[in-house]
Parts: structure tokens; C-alpha cells; sequence
């Protein structure tokens, strides 16, 4: 099926494809990612726009040996293809099959794992730096996206890049998505010669004829010196590189190889960090990519032809994103003090529409989720009503800043925290089962996961107009639980919903895992007779210890569902509170995630592989009553 690229079995395989079949080998790679990708879904359009730049790279590059950081990292399915994993794109995010992003144990050729942004400068300046303190020679490269470059640890790196005395190439992806504008544009023809190396041979020419004058050389070199970096800051933006000490050089045809090789080796011959400035186009290729890359930037299994997705939706069941944007929306029709921010993802975090009817108070700050926390503090002590939407795994960036900035001195800031729980197919880099640790370690945070779709409106509702202070909802990624609309009892402050009273089994749910507790009592109740007590708890933090206290001491055992690890989880707050108070006699079952990172695949596949399934769990409780009962 691929003439070219079946020549291409291990890293390096690349260099001995003829330079006259690079084009043919670029529409191969294009193929095949449509092929695979159609399949199993993942990140196609960003893949489909650094074809020709990760062949160029390739070629200048010799792997292990040499590094390259993919910053996300969500680009990196060319770089797979090249090192020769391209069979095993079949099983791409799926479970037990290849990451979407980089991975070391995947791979040698995989310089680091990689899942968020802007990191990628950073991890490149470490191995550049290791490279010389041990006297090595391979050659780094870091590919940051326009995108990422708002995120502020990408000047950190840069600032400290300076102080190399070795070359390291900063590859800056320029697809027009997001800040491209920031960086600028300027003719081809400057780029070509500042970086061809008779201009640098004559430049210093020029310059030692002219301090070679008697007298008046010094003086008239600093002088055109002087004029002619005045002239670059005028027609040139990278000078802002420059003048941080960091040779810029672009823009380049980020689809043109030859000319990325010639650029591309042209940098790695300066002996100092250099900025390579590429044009691409995501979504190249593929016209329905090209016309929507938003669209296919992320997408589920589709069919090539129409660009439709192959599994269509069994129910009309809104997604939590879609309930969140509709009631903000309605929210803030009626009260101007309600503003939404979120951090370069208004269509992910489902602020489309908020965007667009309210554009005076809708801030997208860019990959910059710290900036995000402490903006939307400020607001706060503004008295507007600002709501973050973020999801849990980027709000992990910003701990500080809501620790620091928002809850000690109690700005009312509402965190919409998108994605809480596991995720799926984007691996651990991307679950979202930290938040309920991290968030329910803050003093003065409240900290609230709805059960269904209605809960969530009110909950929201509630957030912006019945707490003084910081709040935080936690909520799944996928379609709204739609069930248990007959218990909507009124929310109030640290209270939790009494949904079944029963006896001897007390089960305590959190958010997603309300629906999966209602199946464990369903079992109970069918196999053996036992009417369980379920208990919808709302907040995590404050917990409603008051009603623990009661229902603990007319049951035998507790039961606490929630998806987050087991190490500053709910369930271990419950659990010492229980054994300080005294109830030793009562059986307690944490049903979390274990402490580790979970791996890639489908949402349903990793709660059942982690016991996070009604089947599980009623096999749990029916063992402790069996035991009880020897």
C-alpha cells in the first residue's frame, strides 16, 4: 500500500529515501495517519501539519542519539511513524496499544513524555545542558507550537537560554490557530540571507574592513552596527529573541523540505540557542482538515470521505460541557457582573456561545492557566463574578495561584473544572483524579461534584449566588447522567442528599460515581435482600460529617465511591475522621483509583480494569457481609 514508506522500518530509515521521493513519501505519511486515525481516533489535524517539518528534522537528526521534544506532544504521531512504529498506529490510544503522546518506555527515540504545554524549551535546555557539562556533541531540539508560546514557563526557558554556550534549536510551529500575530511575519528573503553562510562570511568581512580603517574603523562599525539592528527592530519581530541573546530566524515553508533542511542545519552550525521560525498549515492535506481544523484537531473515529464520526451518539443526552455553557449563558443574560475565562480552549470547556453573546466579558488569556487564576482573583475583588473553565489536569498548573491569589483572601471565584475523573484515550498525562486531593487541601475552598444534569445547573447557580467565597465543581468528561431527576432537593451549604435510607450498608457517592452506587444498592437488594442507604454527598469539601456521624452509627459497613487516587482522596478524609471518632467497628470500603498514573484507553475499559464498576464494588460489599456473617 505505501511504495516509500515501507522502507521505513526503524529510526533513520529516512536517510536513504531518495531527496526526489520526499514529496511521495509526505502523502504516504498523510495516508496513513488518515487510515489509522479514521479508525481509532485521536489528534489528526495538528499530525497532518507537521509532516513535511518532523521529515525535515528526521534528516537532520540521528536518533537515540540526538533529541527531540515535542511540546504537548499531541504532534508526535509523524515522529512514531518515522521511528518505525507505524503498525503499530492501528492500535494508537487504545488500551494496551501506543500512547498518542510521546513516551520514553515507548520508545529511545522518545527524548520525554510529554502532555502539556509549553514545557518542551525546558526539557530541551536540561539536555542541552547535561550535553555539555559531559563534553557530548548530539544535537537537541524543542517544537513548540505558536500556541503554547503564552504560556509563561516558555520565556522562563528562554530566559535561562541564555546562558548557553552550546546550540540547541528552538523550532517555533506557526500554524495560525492561536498567537500567531504575536510573533509576526517578515519576507523570505531576509530569512535566507541572515541564515546563509556566505552572509555571515560576509557580514564579518565587512565588518573587519571597516575597523580596519585608521582612526574611524572602530567608530564606524559600532555606527552601522547600530543602524542596522535599528532596521531590523523595524521590519523584523523576532528581535525580540534577539535581543534576549537568541538568534531568530524565520519565517521558513514549513512544507517544504529542502528548504527546512537547509534552515535547519544552517542553525545547527551557531554555536548558541537558535529560534526557527515555520509556516505551516494544520490540517494540510485533508481538505475537511484544512476548512475545520478546530474540529479535527481531536477527533473521534470518523469516515475520510465525509468527515463524519463513525459511531454516532445512541441518545440526544447533552455532554456536562454543554449543560455548563448553556446555563452560564442563561445566568449571565440576566446579571452583567458574570464574566467566563478560560485559558485558550473556549470551545473545549463549552464557552463557544458565551464568547460570542457576551464578548465584552468573555477573556480567553491563551495557555496560561496560571495568569488565568490570578486575572479572574482580581476581577473577583472587583466585585464581578468571574468563572474559570479549565479542565482538572491544566488546573493542576495553578495551584499556587488559587491557593494563594483566591483563597486566602476568599475572592469569589468560580472554578468550572472540566474533565474531573478519568479521561480516556490521552493517557495520564491527561486524567483529571488529582483534583479532589489538591483542591480539598485549601482551606476555604469549597469543592462540589453534581450527580446528573440538573444537579449541575443548580449547583452552578448556586456557586455564583449562594456562596461568599472561592468554590470549585467537578465534573466528567462525556454525556450527562440523566437519571434521578425526581431527587432534586435544594442545595445547601455542606449538605449532603439522603437519595435511599436503608440499613446495614451506608454507600457514599461523589458526582459520576452517584449512578454506579445506585446499581451497587439495585444488587444488594436483588441478590441479597439488603435495602442499602445511598447517600449523594454534593460537597467533598466541606463533607457533611454531621450526617456521617448519624447513618455510621446504625450501619455496619461504609461504603465511599469516588474517582480520584486513593492519597488525599474524600475517602480518606472520611476514613480518618471515622477512626478519630471513634467507630471502630465499622467496615469502611474506599472505592478510588489506586496512587498511580493511569494509562490510555476507553473511559468504560479503565474503571472496570480499576474496579470502579457496580459489579466490583457489590462483589466487595457482599464479601465483608459474608465475613461478617462467619
Amino acid at each position: 500500500m505505501y511504495n516509500i514508506l515501507e522502507q521505513i522500518r526503524k529510526p533513520n530509515d529516512i536517510k536513504n529515501i531518495d531527496p526526489t521521493q520526499y514529496k511521495e513519501l509526505a502523502k504516504e505519511i498523510r495516508a496513513c495517519l488518515l487510515r489509522n486515525v479514521s479508525r481509532t481516533g485521536g489528534h489528526l489535524a495538528s499530525n497532518l501539519g507537521v509532516v513535511e517539518l518532523t521529515m525535515a528534522i528526521h534528516l537532520c537528526l540521528t536518533f537515540p542519539e540526538d533529541k527531540v521534544i515535542w511540546d504537548v506532544g499531541h504532534q508526535s504521531y509523524v515522529h512514531k511513524i518515522l521511528t518505525g512504529r507505524k503498525d503499530m498506529l492501528k492500535s494508537l490510544r487504545q488500551h494496551d496499544g501506543i500512547s498518542g503522546f510521546p513516551k520514553m518506555c515507548e520508545s529511545s527515540s522518545d527524548a520525554f513524555n510529554t502532555g502539556h504545554a509549553s514545557t518542551s524549551v525546558s526539557a530541551a535546555l536540561g539536555y542541552a545542558f547535561s550535553r555539555q557539562l559531559k563534553g557530548e556533541n548530539n544535537r537537541v531540539f524543542a517544537v513548540i507550537g505558536d500556541g503554547s508560546m503564552t504560556g509563561g514557563m516558555f520565556y522562563e526557558a528562554l530566559n535561562n537560554a541564555v546562558t548557553l554556550k552550546s546550540n540547541m534549536v528552538i523550532v517555533l510551529n506557526d500554524n495560525n490557530m492561536s498567537i500567531s500575530r504575536n510573533v509576526g511575519g517578515m519576507s523570505g528573503y531576509l530569512t535566507k540571507i541572515r541564515t546563509a553562510d556566505r552572509y555571515r562570511q560576509l557580514n564579518d568581512n565587512v565588518k573587519g574592513a571597516i575597523r580596519s580603517i585608521p582612526g574611524i574603523g572602530d567608530s564606524v562599525a559600532e555606527t552601522v552596527s547600530r543602524s542596522k539592528n535599528s532596521l531590523k527592530r523595524l521590519m523584523i519581530p523576532g528581535m525580540i529573541f534577539e535581543d534576549m541573546g537568541i538568534t531568530y530566524v524565520g519565517p521558513v515553508d514549513g512544507h517544504n523540505v529542502g528548504d527546512l533542511v537547509r534552515t535547519f542545519k544552517d542553525a545547527m552550525r551557531m554555536n548558541k540557542p537558535v529560534i526557527v521560525h515555520v509556516k505551516t498549515k494544520k490540517g494540510k492535506g485533508y481538505r475537511l482538515a484544512e476548512e475545520d481544523p478546530s474540529y479535527f484537531h481531536g477527533i473521534e473515529p470518523f469516515i475520510v470521505k465525509s468527515g463524519e464520526l463513525k459511531y454516532k451518539p445512541s441518545d440526544d443526552r447533552p455532554t456536562y460541557t454543554k449543560v455548563f455553557g448553556k446555563k452560564l449563558c442563561e445566568l449571565a443574560k440576566n446579571d452583567e457582573s458574570i464574566a467566563a475565562v478560560c485559558a485558550a480552549m473556549p470551545q473545549g470547556t463549552g464557552l463557544s456561545d458565551f464568547s460570542e453573546q457576551f464578548k465584552d466579558r468573555f477573556f480567553d488569556v491563551g495557555i496560561a492557566e496560571e495568569h488565568a487564576v490570578t486575572f479572574a482573583a482580581a476581577l473577583a475583588a472587583d466585585n464581578m463574578k468571574p468563572v474559570v473553565a479549565i479542565y482538572s489536569t491544566f488546573l493542576q498548573r495553578s495551584y499556587d495561584q488559587i491557593l494563594h491569589d483566591v483563597c486566602i483572601c476568599g475572592h469569589h471565584v468560580v472554578f468550572a473544572i472540566d474533565r474531573s475523573g478519568i479521561v480516556g484515550n490521552d493517557g495520564e498525562t491527561h486524567q483529571g483524579i488529582y483534583d479532589i486531593s489538591y483542591l480539598t487541601s485549601i482551606p476555604n475552598l469549597t469543592v462540589m461534584a453534581p450527580k446528573n444534569d440538573v444537579e449541575f445547573e443548580d449547583m452552578l447557580e448556586y456557586a455564583l449566588y449562594d456562596i461568599d467565597g472561592p468554590v470549585a465543581i467537578r465534573y466528567p468528561r462525556g454525556k450527562v447522567c440523566g437519571s434521578f431527576h425526581e431527587y432534586r432537593t435544594a442545595i445547601e451549604y455542606k449538605k449532603a442528599e439522603i437519595m435511599k435510607k436503608g440499613e446495614k450498608v451506608l454507600l457514599l457517592a461523589l458526582g459520576s460515581m452517584v449512578s454506579v452506587a445506585a446499581q451497587v444498592c439495585d444488587k444488594l437488594s436483588e441478590e441479597c435482600g439488603i435495602d442499602a442507604t445511598l447517600v449523594n454527598l454534593r460537597f467533598a469539601s466541606p463533607a457533611d460529617y454531621e450526617l456521617i456521624d448519624e447513618l455510621c452509627r446504625t450501619h455496619d459497613i461504609v461504603v465511599t465511591l469516588e474517582e480520584n487516587v486513593m492519597s488525599g482522596s474524600l475517602s480518606e478524609h472520611i476514613a480518618s475522621h471515622l477512626m478519630w471518632k471513634g467507630y471502630g467497628n465499622i467496615k469502611c470500603i474506599p472505592v478510588t483509583l489506586p496512587d498511580s498514573y493511569i494509562e490510555h484507553g476507553a473511559q468504560d475499559a479503565l474503571r472496570s480494569r480499576y474496579g470502579l464498576n457496580a459489579d466490583d464494588i457489590f462483589n466487595k460489599v457482599r464479601g465483608c457481609l459474608i465475613e461478617g456473617e462467619t
